[in-house]
């Protein structure tokens, strides 16, 4: 029982410190290449929740992170941003970011044209053959190479710069 009291409050503690330090704001030119989504969560205490959808698992990611922060860090939950390959995985991750966040931000997915301009592929390989475009997208405006879910009224998708910070939806084939 005192081990279990130990560990609370070292979870309390870290949980108040992070808040603390996400209280300060960041300068708007600092660069940061590691991102720990999970600092406000103790890891032994309160492990990610997966969704299935199909035969796979989906996890939203609240906070907001760049395309390719996002990325980094669905690989280092051992997975991708996401790919959707039906309307009904895409209404089912919808509803997943609606009960996760109460709301229904723009969100990234893995769909990028960063490679090659006009040709779109999902971040872990797989075929885009499935499409959710917003009328008029992609239209590639100022560089425009990463895929959001949830833009505008419609709830399509859009491309948008990889620097914006977003929330995400991570995916991966086990629950582990």
């Amino acid at each position: 029982m005192k081990l279990l009291a130990l560990c609370a409050l070292l979870c309390a503690m870290v949980a108040l410190s992070s808040a603390e330090a996400a209280a300060e704001p960041e300068p708007e030119n600092a660069k940061s290449e590691e991102v720990d989504v999970d600092k406000r969560t103790c890891w032994w205490w309160r492990r990610p929740s997966w969704t299935k959808i199909g035969c796979r698992y989906f996890f939203y990611v609240r906070k907001p992170l760049t395309w390719h922060q996002a990325e980094r860090n669905c690989r280092r939950l051992g997975g991708h941003l996401a790919s959707v390959h039906s309307r009904w995985q895409y209404l089912k991750i919808r509803a997943l970011i609606k009960k996760s966040s109460r709301g229904s931000p723009a969100t990234w997915i893995g769909g990028t044209d960063r490679c090659r301009e006009g040709h779109w592929r999902w971040s872990d390989g797989s075929r885009l053959n499935y499409k959710n475009w917003c009328c008029g997208e992609p239209n590639n405006a100022g560089n425009q190479d990463c895929l959001q879910m949830n833009f505008s009224r419609r709830k399509c998708w859009d491309d948008a710069q990889c620097w914006l910070k977003r929330p995400s939806v991570c995916v991966r084939n086990r629950r582990r």
